[in-house]
């Protein structure tokens, strides 16, 4: 009888903790798409500025340049107009590449199944698995649709992406902000 008692107590006690990792564990399903590495790589640049800035100085030049030599002939040119036009083209369709990209690079890999704990990040799909720990992150984002997720190192070239749209339960988007403040600062 003793013996019963004690296995009653470890079922009860592992119950309770089963409950209290479901509080703490928040499931995403999701596909990704370029809009969701289009945030992502935004993110980036508002927290770096460097891609900001010399997309910024490049289209200024280029665009000084043709003021100039507008002003100089006293008419615009029809080459050089169309060059800033293509200029400007290139510095706005830039992330939108970037983004398409890295779809095709992750998304022949379908459906991912996140699984953000105290342990930190495990990701499925039917090619892999990837873990990662909160130590791998310096802090997260969040923007309307998506958290994302900035690693340690200085120029921040590993970007974590969570889409909102992956949270299929009713107050799973607030567990998972609250999962994250717990895990990384905000950004």
């Amino acid at each position: 009888m003793a013996e019963g008692r004690s296995t009653e107590g470890i079922h009860s006690a592992e119950a309770v903790d089963d409950v209290a990792d479901d509080r703490t564990t928040v499931q995403l399903v999701y596909r990704p798409q370029s809009a969701d590495a289009l945030a992502a790589l935004r993110v980036r640049e508002r927290i770096k500025r460097t891609g900001l800035v010399l997309r910024g100085v490049f289209l200024a030049l280029w665009v000084g340049q043709w003021l100039l030599a507008a002003m100089a002939r006293g008419t615009v040119d029809m080459i050089s107009t169309v060059l800033v036009l293509i200029v400007v083209l290139v510095v706005w369709g830039y992330p939108r590449l970037q983004a398409a990209h890295v779809q095709r690079t992750v998304g022949w890999q379908g459906e991912y199944h996140a699984t953000v704990s105290a342990a930190g990040i495990t990701c499925r799909t039917d090619h892999s698995t990837m873990v990662q720990k909160w130590s791998a992150f310096q802090g997260y984002r969040e923007t309307a649709g998506h958290f994302v997720l900035l690693s340690r190192d200085p120029n921040i070239t590993c970007l974590g992406v969570l889409p909102k749209r992956g949270v299929h339960e009713a107050a799973g988007v607030d567990r998972l902000r609250a999962v994250l403040d717990q895990h990384l600062t905000r950004a």
